[in-house]
């Protein structure tokens, strides 16, 4: 079986670098756009290449800053000085407010700018003109202003997806109020981590909102996360508190009096006031994004507001391919940097309208998407793999039954499988789409790869060339390039800075420089900003087109006897297997090899597990990557541990793959499948002589973060 070394020579042990991960991707074919598409695209001539060189940087990216309205122009485009803290646009001013609303209104006024879909099918959609944006965002700032807040201070939202989170964001931005969104699926303490963090005393949440048919009771996470943040010797002196349904309470937590208000009484003394919007630095901070990292202090990212606003409009415009007559939706979070740059800022500072949906994607049926997708005339569809996978999986022949026609898709958040890939373009896309595979972080912004959609074809798996501005290298641990082709994969870089960068983790700029830059920088006093390459810690390879396939976090990998075999590569072959809906690589610690390859399946519906399914995933791995990636078992499970988001949480599995603690499970959407997981996995393996091993503390870590951020 796999536990021996038999079937890896010592040539292939030898040639294998601990900066490379093992690649044996078979290169896709090409997928181009539609002539119809090409026609109307925003970028259709290859020229537009030429003008983002790297001969013309920086100034090549003034052309996305003029997508915006500033108050007063700025006076340098990029400044160095402090590098690696760089400033977009020095001495502009603007506000994203104004840029989002405000200006609509001369000629978008009565157009819809957001339109909202209750989870439940019986309620109405709620369609919001800029004008009724206008007023909203108003009296929503009035309202804070009201609350003694002021430019440079932070408040802290815990919301679901409800119109009233992009109101209360563009309200603070509005006044230079710092925000910072946590996702409502996170916990209360979560929530008040980051409120300490940022050092927010205002809390603004909901009473309740609607998950899987339920009306959750999210009140009673303030009250969590106001304690969290006490402990930490952050007071938070107002909670705000929207209701789901105006004038009833939904939630059974009490209100806490003199510390929280509901905010449709506090709005009854604003009806109607108009709050001019601040006149902002470009290089002040529009939000804080905290990464989801499942160990130590938070990071806040921190992005400005010229640079980033310019950034997202940008690659709004031209990837997304957004016009103001579009009907845009991404079937993202607000709470992560997906929502805020490409339903929130990038599309409104465009003036179009933008989807927002209440529940999740498959209730009460799988069909939902497309129900809301012929409803409203969407024609650019943005979602994640994650959501893909499962939409394949519960409902693969649902797409065919509504008459919907996407022009335009976009998937983000990780890589996707070509497998999942040529299901999301023939079944969703109805092969009339094109479709843009972006790579990017909450940390860049924006996009940073991907097709040009009305120029390059797409190719499954990869997400294409660099963005439009952007220098990507690939590097060993040594700070040698990995050249194209090359069929080797390393560290993929960032040579330059772009305007959607964050400025810096909030308080803390060493953690800043040391996770970030300090990897390939050769001199910490120069300005220079070649010197400073952005690490991205994700591991990627290159074709010989350009395209870049990234293959996962640079941590997700299990390194068998020498040789490091992405998670992400692992798994896409699984799902070649017609019966695999979902599939997830773990390592377990080995005695003679270091680590060795375990996989867990769900299958779609209608099948049922057997020995015939594990020997096709087993024997696909085999044929398509090498006997050395052969996984030691294959569990088939009812289910897999995930996140709120639909995220796999893959340190759960494998701690139980190496009968160590799973940890906090409490933000798991299924927590109950993690005890069915363990009883079925270590039953099995103590029947065949797999006894517990004692762990050192390193591999005990490892495992307590493998797959995390």
């Amino acid at each position: 079986m796999a536990d021996d070394l038999d079937d890896v020579s010592d040539d292939e042990v030898s040639e294998s670098s601990e900066a490379l991960i093992a690649v044996h991707w078979r290169d896709e074919g090409y997928y181009p756009p539609p002539a119809s598409f090409v026609a109307q695209a925003n970028a259709s001539d290859p020229a537009i290449r030429e003008q983002f060189t790297e001969d013309k940087f920086p100034d090549s990216f003034t052309a996305y800053a003029d997508l915006l309205t500033w108050f007063k122009p700025w006076d340098t485009v990029l400044d160095t000085s402090h590098a690696p803290f760089w400033k977009w646009f020095v001495g502009g001013e603007l506000n994203a407010s104004y840029n989002c609303v405000d200006r609509h209104l001369a000629d978008k006024a009565n157009k819809a700018a957001l339109i909202w879909v209750p989870e439940p099918e019986s309620e109405a959609h709620q369609a919001i003109t800029y004008r009724e944006l206008y007023v909203r965002v108003n009296e929503f700032a009035a309202v804070l202003k009201d609350l003694g807040l002021q430019a440079g201070d932070r408040i802290t939202f815990h919301m679901p997806m409800v119109p009233e989170l992009p109101i209360a964001m563009l309200a603070a931005a509005r006044l230079g109020i710092v925000h910072s969104q946590v996702f409502a699926g996170f916990s209360g303490t979560a929530a008040g981590h980051r409120i300490a963090d940022s050092g927010s005393t205002v809390l603004v949440t909901i009473d309740g909102y609607y998950r899987s048919g339920d009306l959750l009771d999210h009140k009673v996470k303030a009250d969590e996360a106001v304690e969290a943040a006490a402990k930490e010797g952050q007071q938070v002196d107002k909670v705000l508190v929207f209701r789901r349904y105006p004038g009833q309470y939904s939630a059974k937590t009490p209100m806490v009096e003199g510390r929280d208000v509901f905010v449709d009484d506090l709005l009854a003394a604003h009806k109607g006031e108009i709050v001019e919007p601040v006149a902002l630095q470009a290089t002040d901070p529009l939000f804080l994004m905290y990464t989801s990292g499942t160990t130590g202090r938070p990071k806040g990212c921190q992005h400005s507001i010229g640079g980033y606003l310019s950034y997202v409009a940008g690659t709004s415009k031209y990837y997304q391919d957004i016009h103001p007559d579009d009907t845009y939706w991404c079937l993202a979070d607000i709470g992560w940097i997906t929502g805020h740059s490409y339903i929130v800022y990038g599309p409104l500072a465009l003036g179009t309208t933008s989807v927002i949906y209440e529940g999740t994607p498959n209730y009460p049926d799988a069909a939902r998407p497309w129900r809301i997708a012929k409803q409203l005339g969407v024609n650019i569809f943005h979602t994640s793999p994650t959501s893909i996978r499962m939409l394949r999986k519960v409902g693969p022949d649902e797409p065919a039954k509504y008459d919907y026609h996407f022009k335009h898709m976009t998937t983000v958040g990780e890589p996707i499988e070509p497998e999942v890939w040529r299901w999301f373009y023939e079944s969703v896309g109805k092969g009339e789409a094109v479709i843009v595979d972006t790579w990017w972080q909450t940390e860049t912004g924006g996009f940073l790869g991907s097709t040009l959609p009305g120029i390059d074809p797409a190719k499954p798996g990869s997400c294409g060339p660099a963005a439009l501005g952007i220098l990507p290298v690939i590097l060993d641990e040594d700070g040698n390039e990995v050249p194209a082709g090359s069929g080797k994969a390393g560290n993929i870089v960032i040579r330059n800075p772009w305007p959607g960068v964050f400025q810096t983790i909030w308080g803390q700029p060493e953690r800043f420089v040391s996770t970030y830059y300090a990897k390939y920088n050769t001199d910490p006093k120069s300005t220079d900003w070649h010197d400073w390459p952005y690490f991205a810690g994700d591991g990627a390879t290159q074709a010989a087109d350009g395209y870049f396939r990234i293959l996962g976090r640079v941590d997700d990998v299990i390194n068998v006897a020498g040789h490091r075999l992405g998670t992400k590569e692992l798994e896409s072959v699984a799902l070649t297997v017609n019966e695999v809906a979902e599939a997830a690589a773990v390592p377990v610690v080995d005695e003679v090899r270091g680590r060795v390859v375990e996989m867990y399946v769900a299958l779609k519906p209608g099948y049922e597990p057997s020995p015939e399914i594990e020997a096709k995933v087993r024997d696909a791995i085999v044929t398509d990557i090498g006997k050395i990636a052969r996984p030691k078992n294959i569990w088939i499970v009812p289910d897999m541990p995930k996140t709120r988001s639909g995220k796999i949480m893959r340190r759960v599995i494998a701690a139980t793959s190496n009968f160590t603690d799973t940890g906090d499970i409490t933000t798991l959407a299924n927590p109950e499948i993690v005890e069915k997981i363990r009883q079925q996995v270590q039953t099995a393996k103590r029947a065949r002589g797999e006894a517990p091993k004692e762990l050192s503390e390193a591999e005990l870590n490892e495992i307590k973060n493998f797959g995390s951020e």
